[in-house]
């Protein structure tokens, strides 16, 4: 849910990165021989949503980075491992290596981070970073596309404003990857897309390859208060589980005709039949419901109570999906056994709660009780200004959970804000970790990051130095912002090199 938005001072920097997207698909071949000759109806070419599941492809690419060895660090690895006097060594944009007392390659950048901490790059799974862009005006407000109870059709992507100065604000509190989903106006609000914190002209340059989609549905107050208000259904909480269930029976039906569809074609391309067999129509709502139902889209569930949640729950053993994530999830604590057995992780905060009824029964102890029943436990913000703090808010329910006797190591609960996003998303495989082989998405601290003193001071991206909080030249600034603030520096030396790069303020983020 987005509650507010607020005008970000206008201060830091930002290198321009471009690529042009080019289309991935090219149609199918039509069979060869004399069926493709009595054939009265051209075959399929690529039009099958199973097939087409990115006409709008990532053309992301990595900035030049260089080998470099973080030494002497205590290492968060995101595995639960904490590693004292440890060292991070990246080579060619990837985690090559983390340990103690581990070689350092020859002729790697070494940074002398004793005293420091060191750990992946975090993770915010529920972000409206550049669809409620800065400046908060109505002009940038296309997160909520409240025209219908099921927008399942639209992508967030669409709406996202990639010179959003948010995102560089997030990207200076630690931020490499978010999740940007749609509002939660409406039962199914629209595809989420799951981005890299990096400089980009537009949003595909920005896009995570490889990554899934996700979509945003929301339960409760929300939806029922936009389109109650409105006369229209639904206006109360049956009336929201009755749009469920029917928009995913449509779906199960528009999946049964494509099925229907490829078998056919199989036989007719196996050489039965004369004749092939017309594609069912295209539907870009229930493509998105039937990916969800194929298990290549995940559904990320904004909820806060129990009592719904549970209702999701059951909606997904009835209709054969999987729920990756609650988003909120303010009263998850009650239900955790029943989480765990489904392997549902928990988007939730430290301390807010009580801001409308559904929230009223979130405690800061949330997030400690989750992870004693050893349920998949995420910080997120949901909010431009939260996500520059959000291992600050990891540390308030940390905290509480301490005070209450739960007793979590820092290295656990730093998979709040790292590994366990990245599970929830779908992207753990890549990042999230610390371990060789993965992106090299990591954040240098100059001190413990669960202390209210630390500050993010170096953020690497795919290996590459993306931010440098002492280091003017290494501070992106978006295009929104050149002209606002103060004269322009050269670029960071190595990063950027090929594209065009755009300088820099000596301002400290507010």
């Amino acid at each position: 849910m987005k509650r507010h938005h607020r005008v970000v001072p206008l201060v830091a920097a930002l290198a321009l990165l471009g690529a042009c997207a080019t289309s991935p698909h090219a149609d199918t071949a039509a069979p060869s021989g004399d069926k493709a000759k009595t054939a009265d109806k051209p075959v399929y070419a690529g039009l099958d949503p199973v097939d087409d599941k990115n006409p709008f492809p990532s053309t992301y690419h990595p900035l030049p980075s260089i080998t470099t060895a973080l030494v002497g660090a205590t290492v968060f690895t995101g595995t639960g491992a904490r590693i004292d006097g440890g060292t991070v060594v990246l080579v060619d944009g990837k985690i090559a290596a983390v340990g103690k007392d581990i070689p350092v390659p020859a002729g790697a950048k070494v940074i002398d981070a004793r005293g420091k901490y060191v750990t992946p790059g975090i993770i915010d799974a529920h972000s409206h970073l550049g669809v409620y862009a800065s400046p908060s005006v109505w002009a940038n407000s296309d997160g909520n596309e409240m025209t219908d109870p099921n927008t399942a059709q639209v992508w967030a992507e669409h709406s996202v404003w990639p010179q959003d100065p948010g995102f560089i604000r997030a990207l200076e509190g630690g931020i490499t990857t978010l999740e940007i989903l749609p509002g939660s106006a409406n039962l199914f609000g629209g595809r989420a897309v799951i981005l890299k914190n990096v400089p980009g002209r537009t949003v595909q340059d920005k896009k995570f390859p490889g990554a899934p989609y996700g979509l945003k549905m929301a339960c409760g107050e929300n939806p029922k208060r936009v389109y109650g208000s409105k006369g229209r259904t639904p206006a109360t909480r049956m009336g929201n589980v009755f749009g469920y269930r029917k928009a995913w029976i449509d779906a199960q039906e528009y999946r049964r005709k494509w099925d229907d569809y490829r078998r056919k074609l199989a036989d007719y391309k196996a050489g039965k039949g004369d004749k092939a067999p017309d594609a069912p129509k295209r539907d870009l709502q229930m493509d998105t419901l039937a990916g969800v139902l194929d298990g290549s889209i995940l559904v990320q569930n904004h909820c806060y109570r129990a009592d719904e949640m549970a209702q999701m729950i059951d909606i997904s053993h009835e209709f054969g999906f999987h729920i990756a994530m609650f988003h909120h999830g303010s009263e998850a604590y009650k239900i955790a056994d029943i989480l765990k057995k489904e392997d549902i992780c928990v988007a939730t905060w430290g301390e807010w709660w009580g801001f409308k009824m559904e929230a009223y029964d979130g405690i800061e102890e949330n997030a400690a009780l989750l992870q004693k029943a050893g349920v998949c436990t995420v910080i997120h913000s949901d909010d431009d200004i939260l996500t520059q703090h959000l291992v600050q808010e990891a540390t308030i329910a940390l905290a509480a959970g301490r005070r209450m006797g739960i007793q979590i190591d820092e290295a656990e609960a730093i998979k709040w804000v790292t590994a366990n996003p990245a599970k929830s998303i779908g992207v753990l495989d890549k990042t999230g970790t610390l371990e060789p082989g993965k992106m090299g998405d990591v954040v240098l601290w100059s001190a413990d990051p669960f202390s209210v003193y630390a500050t993010a001071d170096q953020v690497f991206i795919d290996g590459a130095l993306i931010y440098d909080r002492h280091d003017p030249a290494a501070q992106p600034k978006s295009d929104f912002e050149l002209g606002q603030t103060g004269p322009a520096h050269p670029g960071p030396a190595g990063v950027g090199s090929g594209r065009p790069v755009l300088t820099t303020s000596t301002e400290q983020p507010q």
